[in-house]
């Protein structure tokens, strides 16, 4: 067997070395009694020869664009050691660089305010005068801002303004005659095009790294600031501190502003997400000119169709924002929103997803009014929601105190339904799962054999399909019309102690 695999791949190898010299690519070589194999740019006397549509060389724009690139060196307040998170990394850090934080730490010091801790990362002038753009993330709650120059000179910068929303921010230094960079925000980069991120990765100060734009419009829903942002994805590397630099294109335009990676490790995989241009130089212009970035609110937690669609039985060319939670108290409770409806339309244009709604929910004027048409059961209605200002997204991430039980929480005796046993809500099952009572449905008290061990006693669900669940027998008739439909799941929507989340629930198989 290892005899045949050996010539197999002898075999291939062959083919590969032929198709290669047919193309131009190889040619061979008489070298002593053997064969060399030398590559060749197909061009006489230029061996290094990019291909076609490929620069020479990238030092041209780095020694062009490099000046206006700095490092940002803060230190930032954080309270009781609190952890907090890169967006776009998917762990924890504790400062900025995300290096975690260990008492006694050089550069760090505890009072009774909480842990100072020293962080870096990347921005550039855009201006002459000492105007810098970077990352929120990078200098929220920093508490002093040094900005190192490419000629190492260091100036202290104050914060003129940021919105966390976009994560882009914008700190001044004093001076004049800075070099500077503009962005490019007419022409848009497509797909397979060049670019260079340039910044300070891990606090090794001006490094460049070069890709292409590997896609475009890239909707992370993990982070919050996807809701306003269609991010660029580049392969150029990206790693921590390279937040808040810039992406340049061959003609050492600002393309856009590096703030995210995705990783399994925390260190560039090739998968970096960078504002786009016209984004970034909207917000900072109007940062720059000292205007607060506001934007409407309704206070609804809300997510896409798509995942619930053949669960709710909704029509493949149906669109629209489904309604998780509505904040009590909010704007869209005293509209009239409720959760589990789902929005068509505001003010008669309609409305395709989660990400649509929010963005002109945050387009409009704070106390503008605005019609939607909401599809409640089966039938359809009209809520006028006046909008308030959104408050910071610190605020509305801040980890709510979790209520209910929790998934230790002892099962106790139900009926079966969905491979779940449930009870109708009382008073005994109120006090044993701790369920506020604010929150009605019916009570999930254990997991069947063969049901789904995502859920765990304590949990309510207070929606079933489109209806609102009342009762066991109302979600057991609710499996029976799925199944009859030919239908292999069922939509609910779950109170789990720190919200509703919506969940598309598979039928376990008919005993």
């Amino acid at each position: 067997m290892k005899r045949k695999e050996f010539i197999l791949g002898a075999a291939a190898g062959l083919l590969v070395a032929a198709a290669a010299t047919a193309g131009g690519f190889m040619r061979w070589v008489p070298a002593g009694d053997g064969l060399r194999i030398t590559p060749s740019s197909g061009v006489v006397g230029q061996p290094f020869a990019p291909p076609p549509g490929a620069p020479a060389s990238f030092a041209s724009i780095f020694d062009q664009v490099a000046p206006a690139v700095v490092q940002i060196d803060v230190r930032t307040r954080i309270p009781g050691g609190r952890r907090f998170q890169i967006p776009g990394v998917p762990f924890d850090f504790q400062t900025p660089d995300g290096r975690p934080v260990q008492p006694g730490q050089p550069g760090q010091s505890d009072d009774e305010e909480g842990r100072l801790a020293a962080g870096a990362g990347s921005g550039f002038f855009i201006s002459p005068d000492g105007y810098i753009v970077t990352n929120n993330h990078v200098v929220e709650n920093a508490e002093e801002i040094v900005v190192r120059l490419a000629d190492n000179r260091t100036l202290n910068a104050r914060l003129v303004g940021r919105d966390e929303s976009t994560d882009l921010a914008v700190i001044k230094v004093e001076g004049e005659r800075f070099a500077y960079v503009s962005f490019e925000d007419a022409a848009e980069p497509r797909v397979g095009d060049w670019v260079i991120a340039v910044g300070n990765p891990f606090g090794l100060g001006g490094t460049a790294t070069a890709g292409i734009v590997s896609a475009k419009s890239r909707d992370l829903r993990e982070q919050q600031s996807s809701a306003y942002v269609d991010y660029i994805q580049i392969d150029a590397a990206i790693n921590t501190g390279n937040s808040g630099g810039p992406t340049f294109d061959t003609r050492g335009r600002v393309i856009g502003v590096n703030t995210a990676i995705y990783s399994p490790t925390g260190g560039s995989v090739g998968i970096g997400f960078a504002i786009p241009a016209d984004v970034a130089k909207t917000i900072t212009e109007r940062l720059m000119r000292g205007e607060t970035i506001q934007r409407g609110y309704m206070g609804v937690e809300i997510g896409d169709l798509e995942p619930f669609r053949e669960a709710l039985g909704l029509p493949a060319n149906m669109q629209g924002a489904l309604v998780a939670g509505v904040t009590p108290g909010g704007p869209a409770q005293r509209g009239g929103l409720q959760a589990g409806d789902i929005v068509l339309s505001i003010d008669g244009e309609p409305v395709a997803d989660s990400t649509e709604l929010t963005r002109r929910v945050g387009a409009a004027r704070v106390g503008q009014s605005l019609r939607l048409e909401v599809m409640r059961g089966n039938g359809r209605v009209t809520a006028t929601v006046r909008t308030t200002r959104r408050p910071p997204e610190s605020e509305l991430n801040a980890d709510r105190e979790p209520q209910g039980a929790g998934r230790d929480a002892p099962a106790s005796p139900g009926t079966e339904a969905a491979g779940l046993l449930l009870s109708p809500m009382t008073a005994q099952q109120r006090a044993r799962y701790s369920i506020p009572a604010s929150v009605n449905g019916v009570v999930v008290t254990g997991v069947a054999p063969g049901g789904n061990d995502q859920f765990w006693p304590g949990l309510v669900i207070v929606r079933v399909g489109m209806s609102e669940a009342r009762t066991v027998e109302q979600i057991q008739a609710e499996v029976r019309r799925a199944r009859a439909a030919g239908r292999d799941s069922i939509f609910l929507l779950v109170w789990t102690g720190r919200g509703n989340e919506a969940v598309a629930l598979d039928l376990p198989r008919e005993r």
